[in-house]
């Protein structure tokens, strides 16, 4: 998909003698698009979830839902096992989200509030294993109380994947798309996301345009593509 909508992008740059964007700066601006995209569902989601619940045109919502769902869960790895490390568990590089911590495989970790200390020092809130609770910075989890250093699991939404358009060389100064480079990165949303890519992409580039534009711009580079093949 990623040299698809280059090709649209570059399309409707050139049609409207707007310059030139290299691969590199392509290449940013692919990966800002689909950041920008990807948290659109979780706010998406989110924003339905909350109205579903609340009995808001409960069937609309669930449909938004469920197509949410169906998109973040690409970014939803096997939960993982996590390992204790001086009276942490680090948290894998990846990741965006916490979703669920649990223990044991049967007892879900509560996040602690702010007041991590009266809860610890309270007799009757203070963490056990039968109730759990963790607190977290960018890198790690601590988990209360500090007895527990095994058996913890998390369940997390994965940062997507940053998108490259790889390329060869330069023939009469145009990059040769290049899909089997080690580096070649495609992007990870659906391709109905295509036409907002295209759009994003051309925002980050200074140029506005309607996503309806799009489709005539990806037609017009279909049929010379095929008549470059002739």
């Amino acid at each position: 998909m990623i040299d698809s909508v280059r090709n649209t992008v570059l399309s409707i740059i050139s049609k409207d003698n707007r310059g030139y964007i290299t691969p590199f700066e392509f290449n940013l601006f692919a990966k800002q698009a689909q950041m920008e995209i990807f948290e659109d569902y979780i706010y998406t989601y989110s924003n339905a979830m909350n109205k579903q619940n609340a009995r808001l045109n409960g069937i609309g919502y669930s449909n938004i839902v469920r197509k949410a769902e169906e998109v973040l869960d690409l970014f939803r790895p096997d939960p993982l096992s996590l390992t204790y490390v001086v009276s942490q568990f680090p948290l894998p590089s990846d990741l965006y989200l916490t979703q669920t911590v649990i223990y044991n495989d049967s007892v879900e970790v509560d996040k602690a509030p702010s007041n991590i200390l009266n809860l610890l020092t309270s007799n009757m809130t203070s963490p056990t294993t039968s109730y759990p609770v963790y607190t977290q910075n960018n890198n790690s989890i601590k988990v209360y109380p500090l007895t527990i250093v095994s058996d913890i699991t998390l369940d997390y939404l994965r940062t997507p994947v940053d998108p490259k358009w790889t390329w060869v060389s330069l023939i009469d100064g145009a990059p040769i798309f290049d899909q089997g480079a080690n580096d070649y990165q495609d992007f990870e949303l659906p391709i109905a996301d295509e036409p907002k890519l295209v759009v994003k992409i051309l925002q980050y580039a200074g140029i506005s345009i309607r996503e309806a534009d799009i489709a005539q711009a990806a037609s017009s580079e279909e049929v010379q593509d095929k008549q470059d093949k002739q």
